[in-house]
């Protein structure tokens, strides 16, 4: 009893500070989703009001009469989707090929590739305008997903998880025939089902926000993407802080919904990256 005792005072710190830190993030939530169901008088009120008087649910249907919001939807969807699937086909090939395949030059390839996280995003802006323009695909689809097809971080996440896997697994399907592309699929893609949902969390959730990209190569109206209407929103409605907060609840809810369901996979899938040498 003594030792529950000390054990729950040692602990209660821990837990008060955990505590602070979940309102820290979910307050912010709590007060755009408020807001979004204010009227304007309510919503630049000082001091605040809290809770409105009466719901306006009007400010949704002033968000989705004033843009195209469902095409939005649409366009970042099919973005967030094709990044998704290209990050785990070519990363998962990348990372097997530095992590089970011994090659000349892999660590320094490997190195190399890793040297790619210490640039600076913007620095490839230009460069890769420039192809999209020569490619004759700006404001498309391809300009969305395909640059973001592949990463150096989603290569080195699976990398590591690869290489805790036991090589016993690959030299018992080579002893059964099986060459690279087998063990690939069958043995190791199988395995790691827990780093495969946190790189697919991690890109969707990339993919979901980006916002200088889609601004850069797309400029018609049936072409935008959430993240660039909302920025529209909030310069045809700069008083309007209810119907940019509806707006910015349209585009949020998705991904609280999709954390929520998948937190586990992706707490999982990072404590058991993180610690694979």
């Amino acid at each position: 009893m003594q030792s529950k005792r000390s054990l729950l005072k040692s602990s209660l710190p821990i837990h008060i500070l955990l505590i602070l830190g979940a309102c820290i993030f979910v307050v912010p939530f709590l007060w755009m989703l408020l807001t979004s169901v204010k009227t304007l008088g309510e919503a630049t009120q000082v001091p605040p009001v809290i809770f409105p008087a009466s719901l306006q649910w009007g400010n949704y249907s002033e968000v989705l009469a004033t843009l195209p919001f469902l095409k939005f939807y649409e366009n970042t969807i099919l973005m967030t989707i094709g990044r998704t699937l290209g990050q785990l086909l070519f990363c998962s090939l990348a990372a097997y090929a530095f992590a089970r395949i011994e090659f000349p030059g892999r660590n320094f390839l490997f190195m190399l590739m890793l040297s790619v996280l210490m640039v600076p995003t913007y620095v490839f802006l230009l460069p890769q305008y420039l192809i999209m323009k020569d490619l004759g695909w700006l404001n498309s689809l391809q300009a969305l997903i395909v640059p973001g097809l592949f990463s150096a971080f989603g290569t080195f996440l699976l990398r590591q998880f690869f290489m805790g896997i036991p090589r016993e697994l690959d030299e018992a399907a080579q002893i059964d025939g099986a060459n690279h592309l087998v063990i690939y699929w069958r043995v190791i893609l199988p395995l790691a089902k827990p780093a495969l949902i946190a790189l697919a969390i991690f890109t969707i959730l990339w993919s979901w926000n980006d916002l200088m990209w889609p601004l850069v190569v797309n400029s018609a109206n049936d072409m935008l993407t959430l993240s660039v209407g909302l920025s529209l929103l909030q310069g045809e409605h700069v008083q309007n802080f209810q119907v940019v907060m509806a707006g910015a609840v349209l585009a949020t809810w998705p991904m609280l919904v999709m954390f929520i369901l998948l937190q586990r996979y992706f707490i999982e899938g990072i404590a058991i990256t993180g610690t694979k040498g």
